[in-house]
């Protein structure tokens, strides 16, 4: 029997455990229909790269570290070379890091419906939505960057030092995603140097510890690269030069950050920091978010005036961002004003919203309703590379070719999974990028031989620098539903006056000189 004062809990304690239920659901549906769309997708170029990687594994390839291709390499030893295979469990990461969300809202809040909220924000992302579906290092480093923030909520909330070692082994299995979990590590300092009471942590061993975990944990990947001429610190390094200014960019990468996690979420994001901020017991928790949101938005703004920013590249911002959101709704109600009201219409919309987002962008690559030129689902979901490979392979056997060259690594991935003869496909430049594979055969090069370009072709006028006999054939279109996306020029090329593949080192680079064929 219960008292009077019990049966409120009670009711509430059955609410709650009511709505953890519909989001259990809600998530399930979600992931359910994650997989479903991705095997009925064709790979885009960026996720043949990921699957040729995963053919030769090592700990490092030049761009990327080892996680994906792991991935991937699992995934087609159990489905085969298949859409679905290479995809599951890029789509599977959704599972541990909506329950290291989940976790890490009811750790924040002190409230397990904060939690769950946190957990369906989450899957409702665009980021989520869109980028778990894929085969590339986004969903790896997203689910990472969510046991990160784990680690972090579990040291804010105990206090004790041996959380140290869990923050340092996450940021290591971090690195081996993405090279952008390095951010995290300055963010992690902000916060120590930002809140008071944290910055005793600066004269314990604890941290320092956990930093010596996080490089065990990251040193094959360190070692790959000290045995290849530190080609991923060469070719990441890049980025920081910058050759010219441009002021196009910013507005755009921001606007990608507010699309991705959904106005609504973003919104929500934004109050919860700034709520946080003025609760005091909350005060260390809104100084997190930031610190681990600012250093990478900020550096990928700078580096927007001067390249454009794929959208994605900040993704493991998200786990921060939908944390935030979920405490802005636990907060809305002791809040007066037209923020309040602004939380409360944002929570109201972040779920209809972004369901409708989703099904759209689903809708838009599966049915291609909308007759796009710049369809952006044509390139994320692999639009028309089937019947483009087919095209050119028809052209390969007409000729009598036994090797597809390119100056373009997605050509290169792209031609290798899909054309049907399944002939050799490799990029003349760029060698490091293959350093786990077998140099192919010279006896390959010593006949007839097809050049493919996207149009404009950057080096086709320079193809007399190699070859004595250049002929073009003719092109071949990428389409989407009748509209064409990409064109490709293909040339007939024999007779070596130089190598036809450059050597593997030195490594050129974004900074390096122009590239002369």
């Amino acid at each position: 029997m219960t008292t009077t004062q019990d049966a409120p809990a009670e009711a509430g304690d059955l609410k709650t455990w009511t709505y953890e239920r519909a989001v259990f659901a809600t998530i399930a549906a979600l992931v359910l229909v994650r997989l479903i769309v991705a095997a009925n997708m064709p790979l885009a170029g960026d996720e043949a790269l990921y699957w040729r990687y995963s053919r030769y594994l090592a700990p490092g390839y030049l761009d990327h570290p080892a996680m994906n291709p792991f991935f991937i390499r699992l995934g087609t030893m159990l489905f085969g070379d298949t859409a679905f295979g290479v995809r599951l469990f890029a789509v599977l990461t959704a599972l541990p890091a909506t329950w290291a969300i989940w976790r890490s809202g009811a750790v924040i809040s002190g409230q397990e419906r904060i939690g769950a909220t946190a957990a369906l924000f989450f899957n409702l992302t665009i980021t989520m939505g869109v980028g778990s579906m894929l085969a590339t290092s986004d969903a790896s480093v997203v689910m990472t960057s969510c046991f990160v923030l784990l680690a972090l909520a579990k040291l804010n909330q105990t206090d004790r030092g041996i959380w140290w070692l869990a923050v340092g082994l996450t940021l290591g299995v971090g690195m081996w995603a993405k090279y952008t979990t390095a951010f995290f590590a300055f963010g992690i300092a902000l916060w120590l140097l930002m809140v008071p009471d944290k910055r005793k942590w600066f004269f314990s061993p604890w941290p320092y510890l956990g930093a010596i975990a996080a490089l065990l944990v990251f040193a094959p990947v360190l070692m790959w690269n000290a045995n290849h001429e530190w080609a991923s610190v060469a070719y990441q390094s890049s980025r920081f030069i910058t050759h010219q200014f441009k002021i196009a960019y910013p507005l755009e990468l921001l606007v990608s950050q507010i699309g991705l996690a959904t106005p609504s979420i973003f919104i929500l994001a934004v109050l919860g920091v700034l709520w946080s901020y003025r609760e005091p017991q909350f005060r260390s928790t809104s100084v997190l978010f930031a610190s681990l949101v600012l250093p990478v938005l900020g550096y990928f703004l700078w580096h927007s005036l001067h390249e454009r920013v794929q959208g994605n590249w900040p993704e493991c911002i998200t786990p921060a961002l939908v944390c935030a959101a979920a405490m802005a709704v636990h907060l809305q109600e002791s809040q007066q004003g037209s923020g309040a009201a602004t939380a409360r219409w944002s929570n109201r919309l972040a779920v209809p919203v972004a369901l409708l987002l989703v099904t759209l962008v689903y809708a838009q690559a599966i049915f291609g309703l909308i007759p796009l030129r710049r369809d952006p689902t044509s390139r994320l979901l692999g639009g028309g590379w089937p019947e483009l490979a087919q095209s050119i392979d028809l052209m390969r056997e007409r000729v009598g070719a036994q090797v597809l060259l390119t100056t373009d690594y997605t050509l290169a991935s792209a031609l290798t999974y899909y054309l049907p003869s399944h002939a050799p496909a490799e990029q003349m430049n760029d060698r490091v990028r293959w350093a786990n594979e077998p140099p192919p055969p010279q006896a390959l090069f010593a006949q007839q031989m097809l050049y493919v370009c996207k149009e404009p072709c950057r080096y086709a006028s320079q193809l007399g620098n190699r070859f004595a006999d250049v002929e073009r054939l003719g092109a071949a279109p990428r389409m989407r539903r009748g509209v064409v996306v990409e064109r490709y020029s293909v040339y007939r090329v024999r007779g070596q006056v130089r190598p036809t593949l450059d050597p593997m080192y030195p490594i050129r680079t974004k900074a390096s000189d122009e590239y002369v064929l």
